[in-house]
């Protein structure tokens, strides 16, 4: 594999997650693969509309080439199992069996991970220096609220915030605290280190 594309919902996504699938890679000693820019969908039209999640699918395939799709979504207060299975089930109709698929669904959202390692986000872009993560972070509905209730003079703002956080968040940190961001870093070492880069 020497190349990944993801399907994600959010403006901050589109910023956010290669900046995080970067760092990935290089700790996995990964510095031959391309991660493009993800392909941005409206998450209900996606997961509702049998043209539309066609549409994006045959779209980052051809984008992905030899390479690996990525679809990145929000389980917001859907079941991440189920939901995930779904897309798969439907998306492997599309995807052509030789190519790479993986489906992650980050519990409630994102930026769960996020609050996983608050530690390690002390003091950055307003946070305050004695931040420390809430206990069971992936129970939290609105996480970027809960960033935002502790941003002085601002708030959180996703298009920004989230690409900086992603750039500098503690991964072990991350790992240890959501079971969403391990199956999410799970599917990433796969991808990574399947096949001959080589770009």
């Amino acid at each position: 594999m020497n190349s990944l594309i993801a399907i994600v919902e959010g403006d901050g996504e589109v910023r956010a997650l290669p900046a995080l699938l970067r760092r990935i890679a290089s700790r996995l000693g990964r510095y031959d693969v391309t991660i493009q820019t993800p392909i941005r969908v409206h998450r209900d039209k996606f997961l509702n509309d049998s043209h539309e999640f066609r549409r994006m699918l045959r779209l980052a395939s051809t984008k992905a080439r030899d390479g690996r799709v990525m679809v990145l979504l929000d389980a917001d207060d859907d079941c991440p199992v189920t939901l995930m299975r779904k897309i798969k089930e439907g998306a492997r109709s599309i995807i052509p069996v030789s190519q790479s698929l993986s489906v992650v669904i980050a519990q409630k959202e994102y930026e769960a991970w996020l609050l996983a390692a608050a530690d390690s986000l002390a003091g950055q872009r307003g946070l305050p220096v004695d931040l420390v993560a809430p206990p069971n972070p992936e129970s939290i509905r609105n996480a970027k609220g809960w960033l935002s209730e502790r941003i002085a003079n601002g708030r959180y703002h996703e298009v920004s915030d989230q690409a900086a956080f992603s750039a500098t968040f503690d991964i072990d940190q991350a790992l240890a605290a959501s079971r969403s961001f391990r199956k999410f870093y799970k599917e990433c070492e796969e991808a990574l280190r399947s096949g001959s880069a080589g770009v």
